[in-house]
Formats: C-alpha cells, sequence, structure tokens
C-alpha cells in the first residue's frame, strides 16, 4: 500500500467508532439525491441491461458500489431504497464499525484506486465526499476505476467539498490523531476528469455545486 493510502487508513481507523457517533447527518440534499440514483439505476436495468446472465458478471447489474462508506452510514440509506449495495472502505476500523451497525450488509476492505470487482458489474457508484484525501493526480485513476466497473448505461453520484485549496488535517472527531490531506475541488475540474475517462455528465439535472452526476 502506497503511503498515502497507509496514511488514510490508519487515519480513519483512528477515528472509526468516534466517527460513527459523530457524523449522523448528511448534507441536505442526500436523501433526494439518493432517490435519484435508485430511479435512475432501477430504471436502466429494467429497461437497458436486464438480467445478470447478459453481462456474465457475478454481481447483479442493479447493485450500487458505495466507495468510501466509512462506518456504513450512506450504505445503509442506499439499502433503505431496495439497491444491492457493497460498501468499500480502506479503513479496516472502519468496515468493522460498518459490519457491527449494519449486519445485514455487505462491506469490503479495498481502495477505490483498485477496486476488486469485474468490469461492468454495478449498475451504480456512489463517491460521497470520498475522494477528497485521494492526491490530485491520483483521482483520474479512481474515475477509471469507478467507469470500469459500471455496466453500461451506470450512474455515478459524487460529493465532494467545493473549492481549490488543500489543507492538511492532523486530528479530527474527538482529537484523534489522523494524518491526511483534504482536497477541495470544482465542478468543472471534476467533470473534465470524469469526461476524460468516458462519463457524461447529466445536465438536465438539477443538483447542489457540491454534487455531480454522471453516466457510462
Amino acid at each position: 500500500m502506497t503511503d498515502f493510502l497507509a496514511d488514510i487508513s490508519s487515519s480513519y481507523d483512528n477515528v472509526a467508532v468516534s466517527y460513527a457517533e459523530r457524523v449522523v447527518d448528511g448534507p441536505e440534499w442526500e436523501e433526494a439525491g439518493f432517490d435519484l440514483l435508485a430511479e435512475l439505476v432501477s430504471g436502466r436495468t429494467a429497461l437497458e441491461v436486464g438480467s445478470v446472465s447478459d453481462v456474465g458478471s457475478p454481481l447483479e447489474v442493479g447493485s450500487v458500489l458505495d466507495v468510501g462508506c466509512g462506518p456504513g452510514r450512506t450504505t445503509g440509506l442506499l439499502a433503505e431504497r431496495g439497491l444491492r449495495v457493497i460498501g468499500i472502505d480502506l479503513s479496516p476500523g472502519m468496515i468493522e464499525v460498518a459490519r457491527r451497525d449494519h449486519p445485514d450488509l455487505d462491506f469490503r476492505v479495498g481502495s477505490m484506486t483498485a477496486l476488486e470487482l469485474p468490469d461492468d458489474s454495478v449498475g451504480g457508484v456512489v463517491s460521497w465526499w470520498s475522494i477528497i484525501h485521494l492526491p490530485r493526480d491520483v483521482v483520474p485513476q479512481a474515475f477509471a476505476e469507478f467507469h470500469r466497473v459500471l455496466a453500461p448505461g451506470g450512474v455515478l453520484l459524487m460529493g465532494f467539498h467545493v473549492g481549490e485549496e488543500s489543507t492538511h488535517k492532523t486530528s479530527g472527531y474527538g482529537g484523534h490523531p489522523m494524518n491526511i490531506y483534504v482536497h477541495r475541488w470544482t465542478a468543472a475540474a471534476l467533470t473534465e476528469l470524469a469526461v476524460a475517462a468516458g462519463f457524461t455528465p447529466y445536465p438536465e439535472v438539477e443538483i447542489p455545486d457540491h454534487c455531480l452526476l454522471f453516466r457510462k
């Protein structure tokens, strides 16, 4: 594991329990965003792709990948919408808390820079404030992985901190030690990277400035 991935993993191991206790609500637009994602993924699955046998994947095409799932809060919200969700996080500590709090859901330790899933195997990817710790030159690698695992017509929903600056975070969530960088992004910069990876924006969808929606 590269140094920055190891730092992210150990930092969130340190704060996993306190993070789950403190971060219990998402942004105001969150519920509507997940409703929209579920509608788009379910509609695409039923109308365009069909059964899993059509693509030769061990996963249902209608499943959604929650990358950087943390303690599983967002994974649970997605599951409540009838989606088959897989939560992936770099931190084993976060995954342990997620499995504790959501024992019926599928959680796995893994990196968004090298997803251990087949090509074209999921109908949706949610990256909910989870790319913010990746070095800027590594984010295209994450976009490439999102594009690879999404089935044709699949949907990517992203949340991020708006801006252009980067800050170094040395503690958090009750004063626990951390060693991570928080990188803010503009929508234009992320859209440029997404398009370069093969994604198409959803221009007709009205969403907040800190969220983006793309289609493969």
